[in-house]
């Protein structure tokens, strides 16, 4: 759609449940993650029995397609959760999170699927990951279960594809996973980061103020 909110125009296949779009550099090509393979149909939403969680299908594949949405090409096939995929200014690379190998992770790979390529390697929920501008850095949220009790219940939870985002602190490292950094430490729920264009502020939104439930802080 315009900025303005008119003229929307479906891009995805109109099945499953969709998420995660993105333009890349140039704004002809966009990605986006749906489960539209597996069936026609949104999944149920998560069973949200033990509180407010988020629910990682397995379902989500990652796609390419054309601005209008023609030309669909899918970049990821790993049976798993795969989505939160972002692409870097330099067009060269996607970043993406993934359960393939049983914990969430940040992924990355080239821009037409090929050479994926694990980034971290902590238990936790990893996501959320963009690059800076020149490609060489890239800010993430994540979790970090460490007392028993939060331990138990990420493990409880991951067994049914679920996650909670009660926790999340920001990270930075380099494009290749190298020299990881936690920046925030306020054991609340700070998400969506982002860079300022020179590559020394960061955007992003947080609980921490307890007077509002989401507040923006830059860095």
């Amino acid at each position: 759609m315009k900025i303005d909110g008119s003229q929307k125009q479906l891009v995805s296949t109109g099945n499953g449940r969709t998420t995660c779009a993105y333009f890349l550099p140039g704004d002809e090509k966009i990605i986006y993650s749906s489960t539209h393979l597996t069936d026609q149909e949104c999944p149920p939403p998560p069973d949200r029995a033990k509180g407010y969680v988020w629910q990682l299908y397995d379902s989500f594949d990652i796609f390419s397609a054309n601005a209008d949405g023609s030309e669909v090409a899918q970049l990821t096939f790993s049976e798993k959760y795969d989505a939160e995929a972002t692409v870097s200014p330099k067009e060269d690379k996607i970043i993406f999170t993934s359960t393939r190998d049983g914990d969430p992770e940040l992924y990355v790979m080239d821009i037409d699927g090929s050479n994926q390529r694990r980034l971290t390697f902590e238990k936790g929920y990893d996501g959320g990951a963009f690059f800076s501008q020149d490609g060489s850095k890239i800010v993430f949220r994540a979790s970090r279960p460490k007392t028993e009790a939060e331990l138990a219940d990420y493990e409880e939870l991951a067994t049914k594809g679920l996650f909670r985002p009660s926790v999340l602190e920001i990270y930075v490292m380099n494009s290749d996973g190298s020299d990881k950094q936690q920046i925030t430490n306020f054991g609340k729920a700070s998400f969506a980061p982002f860079f300022h264009p020179d590559g020394k502020r960061i955007i992003f939104s947080s609980n921490v103020n307890r007077r509002m439930d989401e507040t923006l802080i830059c860095i």
